[in-house]
C-alpha cells in the first residue's frame, strides 16, 4: 500500500503503521507490547557484574539482556517498547545499544515503539521525528512508532504527523497516563467542566482522521493508563479509531480485564504494555531469566486476547 504525502513530500511504499500493527496482531493473536526497561540494578547476575565496568560494558550488558528478552517474548508479543531514557543514560554507547536492540527486534518480527515522550517547538520536533521515525541513509527508521507529548500544541505534533504520512510511522499521544501524579494536570477541569485529558483526546481524534488505514484504525494512537479503567471506556468513545496503548498492567496493578473496553474497535485497537512483570519475572525465583520472561509473556498474551473478546 502506498502512502500519499498530502504535504507535498515524496510518497512511500511502506504500509501505514496501523495496518502493519493490525496484521501482526491478527497473525500472532496477541495485543501484548513488552516494555524494555533495562535497569542496571535489576539485570540478571551474570550481566549485572559486567555492567559495573564502565558505560561501554554496561551498554553491552543492556543490549544482551534486551536481545535475550526479544528472543523470549517474540512468539507472544506484537511489539517491544524500549524506554529510551535507560539507553540515553549510558551515553553514546547506550544509543548504539538502542539501535542494535531495535534492529534485533525487527529481525525477530516485532514492531518497535520508542518510548521517548518527545514534543517541542516545530524545529525541534522535526529533529526528533528525523531521529526516531525517518529512514537513515538507506536504513530503516530507529522505530516504527514513538510516544509524543501534546502539551506544546499542534505545531509541535505536526512534524510527527508528517513522518506518519511520508514514512508509514505511528505515534502514541500522551492522553491519560498511568502514573499516580497524572491527575495533577490531566484531570484539571476546563471551563466546560471536562477534564483536560478529554480535550487532548478530542485533538488526537482530529489529528488522526487523515491517517486511518485500511484496517479502520489510525496511525495516531493514544496512551491511556490501564490503572484508570473508567477512563478507558471514555477514551474509546472519544477516539474510536485510535489504537490505545495501555501501560500499567502487571507491576502497576492493572489486569487485562480492566482494559477490555479498549478493544471494541477491533483486536488491534488496544495494546497492553507490560514491562517489569515480564522482563524481570525471573526475580520471583526462576533461575532462567529468558524462560521466566517467555512464560510471563505467554500467559499475559493469552489472558489479554481472551479479555479482548476476539
Amino acid at each position: 500500500m502506498t502512502i500519499v504525502d498530502t504535504a507535498g513530500g515524496p510518497a512511500t511504499a511502506v504500509a501505514p503503521f496501523a495496518d502493519r500493527l493490525a496484521g501482526v496482531v491478527e497473525r500472532k493473536r496477541t495485543q501484548l507490547v513488552v516494555g524494555l526497561d533495562p535497569r542496571l540494578d535489576l539485570l540478571p547476575v551474570e550481566l549485572r557484574g559486567d555492567a559495573a565496568h564502565g558505560r561501554a560494558a554496561a551498554a553491552d550488558a543492556v543490549a544482551r539482556f534486551c536481545c535475550g528478552i526479544v528472543d523470549a517474548v517474540a512468539p507472544y508479543a506484537a511489539a517491544v517498547k524500549p524506554q529510551v531514557a535507560f539507553f540515553e543514560a549510558l551515553g553514546a554507547d547506550g544509543w548504539a545499544a538502542l539501535e542494535a536492540v531495535s534492529a534485533y527486534a525487527r529481525d525477530a518480527g516485532l514492531l518497535v515503539i520508542a518510548d521517548a515522550k518527545r514534543g517541542d517547538i516545530g524545529s525541534t520536533s522535526r529533529a526528533y521525528a528525523a531521529a526516531f521515525l525517518e529512514p537513515r541513509a538507506g536504513d530503516a527508521p530507529l522505530a516504527d512508532a514513538l510516544t509524543v507529548n501534546p502539551y506544546l500544541g499542534e505545531d509541535a505534533i505536526d512534524p510527527f504527523l508528517a513522518a506518519c504520512r511520508r514514512h508509514g510511522a505511528g505515534i502514541f499521544v500522551l492522553v491519560h497516563t498511568s502514573n499516580a501524579g497524572a491527575a495533577d494536570v490531566q484531570d484539571a477541569r476546563l471551563a466546560d467542566g471536562r477534564p483536560l485529558w478529554q480535550h487532548v483526546a478530542a485533538l488526537v481524534r482530529v489529528w488522526g482522521e487523515d491517517l486511518v488505514g485500511s484496517c479502520g484504525l489510525s496511525s495516531v494512537g493514544a496512551v491511556v493508563g490501564a490503572t484508570y479503567p473508567r477512563a478507558i471506556g471514555e477514551a474509546r468513545r472519544a477516539m474510536p479509531q485510535a489504537i490505545i496503548l495501555l501501560p500499567g498492567v502487571g507491576a502497576q496493578g492493572a489486569t487485562p480485564a480492566d482494559v477490555a473496553r479498549a478493544f471494541t474497535s477491533g483486536p488491534a485497537s488496544g495494546l497492553v504494555n507490560a514491562s517489569r512483570s515480564v522482563i524481570y519475572a525471573f526475580r520471583e525465583g526462576e533461575p532462567d531469566w529468558r524462560a521466566a520472561a517467555s512464560r510471563a509473556a505467554a500467559a499475559l498474551a493469552a489472558e489479554t486476547w481472551a479479555a479482548a473478546g476476539w
